[in-house]
C-alpha cells in the first residue's frame, strides 16, 4: 500500500468528529513494519495527518512531538484521536492518539500557527555540509537484513557508517526520498522520511543489538514547497549518550540546501 494511500485513510478520521472518531478504523500492512511494530515515521505522519484535518490552512505547522507509548501492530485495526487542546487568535495546540486493543501506541501534540507582524528577524545560521546526492550509491532493500518498511524508501548516505559497523562518530548524514513519488511532498511526507535514518549511535555498536526511539521533536522552519520527487538531506549527531540513553539532534535540508525542519530524538540503546 502507497504511503498516501495510508495518509488518505488517516485524513478521512481526522475529519470526523472528535465523539465518531473511534468507531472509525483503519490497519497498515506489514511491510510498513519496523520489526514488530509499525515504522515511527509512519505512525507519527497519520496522526499529523489526522489532526491537520482540525486546522485551519493558515496556520502552518510550528513542531511536532511524538512518543512511542507501545507497539502498533499490523494488520489489526487500530483508531486516531485528535483533540483540540486550545485555539487561540494566532496558534492551535492539538494531541493525537493512534489506540489499539484499548491501548494508547502512539502519542503527538503539535502546535501550528499563523503567521503576524514582528519586527524580529534571525536569519538561518546554519549551512549543509551534504555533497549533491549521488543516486548511484542509494542503498538497496534487503529483505530480512534490513527493516520492512525499507522498500518504500531510498536513502543515500554520504557521512558516518553501516549500523553495527563498530563506527567511530556518532555523525550521520544523506539523502532520502520516498521510491514512489507522492502526490506532492508535504509536511506529513518529510515527518516520515526523517525517521527512515537509523538512530546515529547505532554506527557505533559493535554487534547486532537493538536501539528504540523514547521521544522525538521535530521544529519546522517554513511551510515546504518542494517538488514531489525532490531528494532532502539529513545530517544528524549525537550530543550526549550514558546510562543506555542518547540524545540526537539534526537538520533537514532542500535539495538545493535551504533549512526546513530541525529534530531531536531520545533513544534507548539495548547493546
Amino acid at each position: 500500500m502507497h504511503f498516501d494511500q495510508l495518509l488518505k485513510q488517516a485524513a478521512l478520521i481526522g475529519q470526523l468528529p472528535h465523539s465518531e472518531q473511534a468507531h472509525a478504523t483503519m490497519q497498515f500492512p506489514a511491510n510498513w513494519c519496523q520489526g514488530r511494530t509499525a515504522f515511527g515515521g509512519l505512525s507519527a505522519s497519520l496522526l499529523y495527518q489526522a489532526m491537520r484535518q482540525q486546522i485551519e490552512p493558515s496556520r502552518r505547522l510550528l513542531s511536532i512531538s511524538t512518543n512511542f507509548v507501545g507497539p502498533l501492530l499490523a494488520d489489526i485495526d487500530f483508531s486516531l484521536s485528535v483533540e483540540i487542546l486550545r485555539e487561540g487568535k494566532s496558534s492551535t495546540q492539538v494531541l493525537a492518539k493512534a489506540l489499539q486493543n484499548g491501548q494508547v501506541s502512539v502519542v503527538v501534540q503539535a502546535c501550528f500557527a499563523k503567521s503576524r507582524d514582528s519586527a524580529i528577524e534571525v536569519p538561518v545560521t546554519k549551512t549543509m555540509s551534504l555533497k549533491p546526492v549521488n543516486e548511484r550509491y542509494t542503498l538497496p532493500f534487503k529483505s530480512g537484513a534490513m527493516p520492512e518498511f525499507f522498500q518504500h524508501v531510498a536513502l543515500c548516505p554520504q557521512q558516518g557508517g553501516m549500523p553495527f559497523s563498530a563506527a567511530q562518530t556518532s555523525h550521520l548524514g544523506g539523502w532520502m526520498k520516498f521510491k514512489q513519488s507522492p502526490a506532492e511532498l508535504s509536511e506529513a511526507h518529510i515527518i516520515a522520511l526523517t525517521d527512515a535514518w537509523p538512530p546515529t549511535l547505532l554506527q557505533m555498536f559493535n554487534q547486532p543489538a537493538p536501539a528504540s526511539s523514547m521521544s522525538w521533536y521535530l521544529e519546522f522552519v517554513k511551510t515546504p514547497q518542494l517538488a514531489a520527487d525532490e531528494w532532502l538531506g539529513f545530517e544528524a549527531e549525537t550530543h550526549h549518550c550514558k546510562d543506555g540513553y542518547g540524545l540526537e539532534d539534526g537538520c533537514i535540508w532542500s535539495q538545493s540546501g535551504e533549512l526546513l525542519a530541525l529534530t531531536r530524538q531520545t533513544v534507548a540503546l539495548f547493546d
